[in-house]
C-alpha cells in the first residue's frame, strides 16, 4: 500500500506504525501455518469480514483477523487497533477478555487488523437456542455475568467524575440525519428534557466499548470470557452507554421466534411486533424480563453513583443513541420511530412507573 493510499483512510499521526509492516494478508496466512476460515460479513454498509486462524493441533482458533470492505470501515478497524492497544495495560483477569493487537496486514490496499483470538460460546448462539429467553434462569444468567463483567472493566478504568450526559453531539447527529422529517424537533425536545435530567447525575468516566451488545460477548462457565468488536470503543467516555446498550439490545430480539401479534412465550402480556416490541415490553410491561431488565440498569447506576430512578431516562437516551450513530439507516430509523414510541409512555421523570 502506498503513503497516499494510507493517509486517504487516517491521518500519519494514526497509522500505528503501517508503513514498516507491508505484509498482505495472504502472506501472512501462509506464513502463519494455521488454516484460515472466513466467517460471512456483517449488513452494516460498512461491513467487516472475519477471518479466523485455525491451529490444527488445537483445534481452536488462535488469531483473528478483520478485513475492512470499505475505506470507512477500514477507518473502524484502525480505531480499534488503537484502543485495543491503549487496553495493554489492564489487569490480567480483564485483559484475557480482551482481544491483543498483534499485526497490521494489507487487503485490498486497506489494513487489516491481527488480534488473539478469545474462546468462549457467543451469548448470541445461547439467545438465539430454542426457549432461552423464555428462561428467568438463563436471561438472568445473561445480565448477571454482563453486570460483572461490566463492574470490574468499570472499576479498573475509572477516572474523574463528570455529569452523567448520554446526549453528546446525539441532538446534532439526528437533526442532520432527519432534516426531512417533520416531527424530529419535537423528538430532541423531548431528548434535551431527558438530558437535563440525567445531568443532575455524577458518574465517574470509564473505558467504554461503545457497542455492547450480546453479539459482542463471549461467554465461558458462566462468566464473561471474551469482548470483541472493540472499534467504538473509547479510553474515556461515559459507562453508562454500555450499560444500556447491553439492557436494550438484549431486550430488541425477545419477540425472534414469534410471528407478529402472537404472544411471546414465556413473557405474559407482550406480543411480537411492532419493531422494538421487546424494548416497549421492558420498559412499560409487567413480569419478570422488564423487572429484570429495570433492575439491571437501576443496580448498574447506582453503583457508578447515579440515581436508580434514571433508569428509564437513560435507556431512553441510549435508543436515541443508536438512531444517530448506527451506520445502518434502516436500523436508525427504527431506533428513531422506537423512541417516539415509548418517550411520552406513562409521561414520569425517567424511574418506575
Amino acid at each position: 500500500m502506498s503513503p497516499a493510499t494510507l493517509s486517504r483512510i487516517a491521518p500519519r499521526e494514526q497509522q500505528i506504525g503501517w508503513a514498516a509492516r507491508p505484509v498482505t494478508l495472504g502472506d501472512f496466512v501462509d506464513a502463519s501455518g494455521l488454516r484460515s476460515v472466513v466467517l460471512g460479513a456483517s449488513k452494516d454498509p460498512n461491513a467487516k469480514v472475519t477471518v479466523l486462524l485455525v491451529s490444527d493441533a488445537v483445534g481452536e482458533p488462535v488469531l483473528a483477523v478483520k478485513v475492512p470492505t470499505t475505506d470507512d470501515a477500514a477507518r473502524a478497524v484502525l480505531a480499534e487497533a488503537r484502543v485495543l492497544d491503549a487496553l495493554g495495560t489492564l489487569e490480567d483477569h480483564l485483559l484475557e477478555t480482551v482481544p491483543r493487537g498483534t499485526d497490521l496486514v494489507e487487503f485490498g490496499g486497506r489494513p487489516a487488523l491481527v488480534t488473539t483470538a478469545l474462546q468462549g460460546v457467543p451469548m448470541s448462539t445461547l439467545y438465539l437456542r430454542p426457549r432461552h429467553t423464555r428462561s428467568p434462569a438463563r436471561v438472568a444468567a445473561d445480565f448477571s455475568a454482563a453486570a460483572r463483567w461490566l463492574a470490574a472493566f468499570q472499576g479498573a478504568t475509572a477516572h474523574e467524575s463528570t455529569p452523567l450526559e448520554l446526549a453528546e453531539e446525539v441532538e446534532s447527529r439526528l437533526r442532520a440525519r432527519f432534516s426531512g422529517d417533520d416531527s424530529i424537533e419535537g423528538n430532541l425536545a423531548r431528548l434535551r428534557e431527558i438530558d437535563l435530567r440525567l445531568r443532575r447525575n455524577t458518574v465517574p468516566r470509564t473505558a467504554v466499548h461503545g457497542d455492547l451488545w450480546f453479539g459482542n460477548l463471549l461467554v465461558s462457565d458462566g462468566r464473561i470470557s471474551g469482548v470483541v468488536d472493540w472499534e467504538e470503543g473509547a479510553l474515556s467516555g461515559q459507562p453508562v452507554r454500555d450499560l444500556v446498550r447491553f439492557a436494550n439490545m438484549y431486550a430488541l430480539y425477545l419477540d425472534h421466534r414469534t410471528r407478529e401479534g402472537r404472544r411471546v412465550a414465556g413473557h405474559r402480556g407482550m406480543r411480537a411486533g411492532p419493531w422494538g416490541a421487546g424494548v416497549a415490553f421492558a420498559l412499560d410491561g409487567d413480569g419478570w424480563f422488564p423487572e429484570l431488565y429495570r433492575g439491571f440498569l437501576a443496580e448498574g447506576l447506582a453503583r457508578l453513583g447515579a440515581s436508580p430512578q434514571s433508569w428509564r431516562d437513560a435507556a431512553l437516551a441510549g435508543l436515541a443513541e443508536v438512531a444517530a450513530f448506527t451506520d445502518d439507516p434502516e436500523f436508525s430509523r427504527r431506533h428513531l420511530e422506537l423512541f417516539r414510541r415509548v418517550a411520552y409512555a406513562r409521561g414520569g421523570e425517567g424511574g418506575a412507573a
